[in-house]
């Protein structure tokens, strides 16, 4: 599967019969899948149905996808009102030795409101059906568009977004690798610490000595932030590559990156550590802010 971002567009028309249709689809960025459908009025039937092909086509995203509809002149009946054409005549038959008693024109009972009314044939249900088929076949080919504009900028950010893992992964070699974080170095800097103790005018205060040397121990120790560090970049890595809706895993490793990156600067000891741990919180900013344009 290929990554998608949550921006796309898609515009897609047709016709059929006397009927022109165009289908209209925006994606924005969004919690989980939100679709909002407008249609127009007469075609409420379509909703269930649209909402279900794109649900089945989009995992994630803000959705607005919108149907016009526009009909040509079908065809027109007329619709003689019978019962008034009948009082009609019966009024001619009691004033006949009153009026002109020549026989009544066309033109003029079409005069006459509400004895005949004009209007379109109403369509039949194969008609509908017709109507119907060929709307559901334009949504689904803009959301085939529409999908793969999400797939060709999902494409690019997992560019981005690999390049940005592996930034992190250097930083936490950075950090592995620093010379402060060496026995020798850590024995010399616990050395001179607790010198600095045993020559306090206080006194020397045993307890305090083993409280103050397991402290500094457990802050020069950076090895468990390191190692999940590692097996967080081999995780974003993993998801970049199955791709899918993988935006919401990838969100929340990118919490962990954060979580492991603030501790090892506040246990630093070392300029070069502090100074890694400060790039590794700026590139982690970037890489989730990256991650919540993925579907």
């Amino acid at each position: 599967m290929t990554l998608q971002s949550m921006t796309g567009f898609a515009r897609l028309d047709g016709q059929i019969g006397r009927y022109q249709w165009a289908w209209e689809l925006r994606s924005v960025n969004g919690k989980g899948l939100d679709i909002r459908l407008r249609l127009p009025p007469g075609l409420d039937r379509l909703e269930a149905e649209a909402r279900r092909r794109l649900g089945q086509v989009f995992a994630r995203g803000n959705i607005q996808a919108s149907l016009s509809l526009q009909a040509g002149v079908g065809k027109v009946e007329a619709v003689i009102n019978d019962a008034a054409l009948d009082a009609v005549m019966t009024l001619r038959e009691r004033l006949g030795d009153r009026i002109d008693p020549a026989p009544l024109r066309l033109d003029t009972l079409l005069s006459i409101r509400g004895v005949v009314d004009f209007k379109e044939e109403d369509e039949d249900d194969g008609a509908k059906d017709a109507l119907d088929r060929a709307v559901f076949e334009g949504l689904d080919k803009a959301s085939a568009s529409m999908k793969a504009m999400r797939e060709r900028e999902g494409a690019a950010l997992g560019g981005v977004l690999g390049g940005q893992v592996d930034v992190i992964e250097r930083l936490a070699t950075v950090v592995e690798l620093d010379p402060s974080r060496s026995p020798d170095q850590i024995r010399a800097r616990l050395e001179n610490q607790i010198a600095a103790l045993l020559d306090s005018p206080q006194g020397f205060d045993r307890d305090r000595l083993y409280a103050e040397v397991a402290l500094m121990a457990t802050k020069a120790d950076v090895r468990e932030e390191i190692d999940r560090l590692k097996a967080h970049v081999a995780a974003a890595r993993d998801l970049l590559a199955r791709g899918g809706p993988v935006g919401r895993k990838l969100d929340f490793i990118a919490q962990e990156f954060n979580r492991e990156s603030n501790t090892i600067c506040s246990k630093s000891n070392s300029a070069a550590v502090t100074a890694a741990g400060i790039e590794l919180k700026v590139v982690i900013d970037q890489f989730r802010e990256q991650v919540q344009n993925l579907e």
